[in-house]
């Protein structure tokens, strides 16, 4: 996908570059698919990748760190995203959804990107800190 117009980010995203590289962080809580009595939280997040440099780079891993209320961590790391290690030519970008389940009501993510440039060197680009929170109800 062509083009680095990107949203305005809600309140609790991230928006992070690391050497032209962006990345940008919006979560959802996924209220049809949790259940708070057993203590079941699920949240979609959205992912754009945009190369706002001058060099192409190829994505080749990630690593999450997932804080919950409770300050439970949890590391993930894995070849990819979504089973893609997609490749930004200059002004290019790359947006993907997945989830994560917490155990407690809020928690929060962050990590990075291992990128390779063209030339076969590493890129380490960060994926600044987004929060999954429920949206604020009034009764």
């Amino acid at each position: 996908m062509t083009g680095t117009s990107v949203p305005t980010l809600p309140p609790g995203s991230s928006s992070t570059s690391t050497e032209g590289v962006r990345v940008q962080a919006i979560a959802q809580w996924l209220e049809s698919e949790s259940d708070p009595d057993q203590r079941h939280w699920l949240y979609a997040y959205t992912i754009t990748i945009v190369n706002e440099g001058s060099a192409p780079v190829r994505l080749r891993s990630r690593h999450w760190v997932i804080l919950d209320a409770n300050n439970h961590r949890e590391e993930v790391r894995g070849p990819g995203v979504v089973g893609k290690t997609p490749r930004l030519n200059p002004g290019e970008r790359f947006e993907y959804t997945s989830s994560c389940p917490l155990n407690t009501p809020w928690g929060t993510m962050e990590g990075s990107y291992s990128f390779e440039r063209d030339d076969g060197s590493p890129l380490e680009v960060a994926i600044g800190r987004f929060f999954l929170v429920p949206p604020k109800t009034t009764k």
